[in-house]
């Protein structure tokens, strides 16, 4: 395949330059529109207000932020400096917080207010208290030797804090001369973004990424969906991982369409930009399409103008892909599978694949990426048909973790195998199959339980909305199999009910001992389910149950 081997700054100025006029991005739901050209002088103005207030080439610049309209500015603005957007999930907490400042060696940090039950500037403020009384541009901060400048997204004014509108104000009287300059000293393998992994088990680690990785990755995952100007793509995922950024906007941007974004997840908020926008493509996790189709105002909305879209995360229940297909037009939607190290899509399935291919498997490797799944203690290929671990190579592998040589060795050999620690097998046709984590499968007396394989059948069970298998802890076994249940509205099922379900349908060992019904499972904020705090939540109601007896 041929490459695109440009920055992201070299791909938005050609965009500009072909289709000034085109919408580039769209908030329905306040009518704010920007058309590439519009967009690409913001993100000019910005990128010389950084500079006056002293980022640099190489600079590691982060973003605490939900889909607010200037989060493209920061991402492009960073891009054509040669700085490092470090991205930061918004459901972070202090603690989260403070590792993410001080390992990425952090130099400005961009954000907002706040988020739902998070106060981000109290928060900053509590781990900077030298923000009070420092000038602006100049932070000396004991505890994070690098951060010089914070810069509040919003009309508001901070102590310490520059605003984004003075940056961009400021950029408009600034010639561009050095700005060019610098642009044109930058490379496509230099790094352009910095993810900080999902973090479900331990502290994350911050996966650098480079402008050849992710609109390469970005190419690709838009030409499976026969992308082209004329698409408007609703985007209702976070921006900070790289479902929203990568899926999302490096997809739109190297075809030349249209981004319909939404601050944050709403379901009645996706429904209403589809019909107002005539968005062609949807993305979401299952939960989000689940959302929307059970919404009360559902068929209220004309969604006859999507096509295709993006479900991912985690695996999609076959009735759910059905009312996808059928109730929201979406019969070209694909399905994607890999990791933010993989920048990070190593496969996905193809826009006429039919539904069982796109509910039961991961679809077939894109083009430049070899994929392959590897005996995981002997690092041989499998087989069709046999157990390993995903593992991919080409252009996609990140640049490695920021200052984790060691954990980088052991995610990359020296053949140049990313290791994903997922489980998966592939089939007679090319398709691969997500089996589970390696770490996530329940060891029962020595039986190896996939959770997905019990999780599917499941499904089956008429009342069943969705459900989550985990491994729970028995003196006995090791481990039992732990059920997470959420019924539909109006229905009532006991536990003894779903293990009768299962007799004489599974093994015995892979009926769940337990059942537990809950109302909502822990998320991450990029929508990927915690199986480790499944595990705990699932112990702690059985202690609770046992002091109750």
């Amino acid at each position: 395949m041929e490459y695109i081997e440009k920055t992201l700054s070299q791909v938005l100025t050609e965009k500009a330059d072909a289709h000034p006029d085109h919408d580039f991005i769209v908030y329905a739901d306040r009518n704010l529109r920007f058309t590439y050209q519009e967009f690409n002088k913001r993100v000019d103005d910005l990128a010389n207000g950084f500079l006056n207030m002293g980022i640099r080439k190489g600079d590691h610049v982060g973003i605490w932020a939900t889909n607010v309209p200037d989060w493209n500015t920061v991402l492009f603005a960073c891009a054509r400096i040669g700085a490092v957007l470090v991205t930061i999930n918004t459901g972070y907490k202090t603690h989260e917080l403070e590792f993410v400042l001080k390992q990425s060696d952090m130099v400005c940090l961009c954000l907002t207010n706040g988020w739902r039950d998070s106060d981000y500037i109290a928060m900053v403020n509590e781990l900077v208290p030298e923000l009070r009384t420092s000038q602006r541009g100049h932070i000396n901060s004991g505890n994070f030797p690098f951060l010089r400048y914070v810069v509040h997204i919003g009309q508001q004014k901070h102590r310490g804090m520059f605003c984004l509108s003075e940056l961009l104000l400021l950029g408009q009287h600034t010639d561009s001369a050095q700005l060019r300059e610098i642009e044109a000293s930058l490379d496509t393998n230099d790094v352009v973004n910095m993810q900080y992994t999902s973090g479900t088990t331990g502290f994350p680690k911050g996966v650098m990424l480079t402008h050849r990785n992710i609109l390469n990755n970005g190419w690709n995952i838009g030409e499976n969906q026969k992308f082209t100007e004329k698409d408007i793509v609703c985007l209702p995922v976070p921006l900070f991982h790289c479902f929203g950024l990568v899926l999302g906007m490096m997809a739109i941007i190297t075809h030349g369409s249209t981004a319909a974004l939404i601050e944050w997840f709403d379901p009645l908020l996706v429904l209403a930009t589809v019909q107002k926008e005539k968005c062609t493509a949807v993305y979401g996790v299952p939960t989000m399409f689940i959302a929307e189709l059970n919404h009360p105002m559902f068929r209220m909305f004309d969604l006859s103008s999507l096509r295709t879209g993006i479900m991912a995360g985690s695996p999609c229940p076959i009735e759910t892909m059905r009312q996808v297909i059928d109730l929201m037009h979406m019969k070209e939607v694909t399905i994607c599978y890999g990791l933010t190290e993989a920048s990070p899509v190593m496969t996905q399935t193809r826009f006429d694949d039919d539904i069982i291919v796109k509910v039961e498997t991961v679809g077939r490797a894109l083009p430049g990426i070899e994929v392959t799944i590897r005996n995981p203690e002997t690092g041989e290929e499998c087989p069709v048909g046999t157990h390993g671990e995903f593992c991919c190579r080409g252009y996609n592998t990140m640049k490695g973790y920021y200052k984790m040589p060691e954990a980088t060795a052991a995610c990359i050999d020296k053949d140049g195998w990313l290791h994903s620690g997922d489980q998966g097998i592939k089939d007679a046709d090319g398709n691969f199959k997500v089996t589970g984590r390696i770490k996530d499968l329940i060891i029962r007396g020595g039986e190896n339980i996939s959770p997905k394989e019990v999780e599917d059948f499941l499904y089956t069970i008429p009342g069943i909305k969705d459900v989550q298998v985990a491994g729970i802890a028995s003196e006995k076994y090791g481990e039992e199999v732990g059920a997470f249940v959420i019924l539909k509205p109006d229905v009532q099922l006991t536990e003894e009910e779903v293990r009768d379900f299962c007799r004489d349908k599974i093994g015995r060992f892979k009926i769940p001992k337990y059942v537990f019904f809950v109302d909502s499972y822990p998320m991450t904020q990029s929508g990927k389910i915690q199986k480790y705090l499944l595990r705990e939540m699932g112990n702690k109601m059985l202690s609770e149950r046992a002091a109750q007896s």
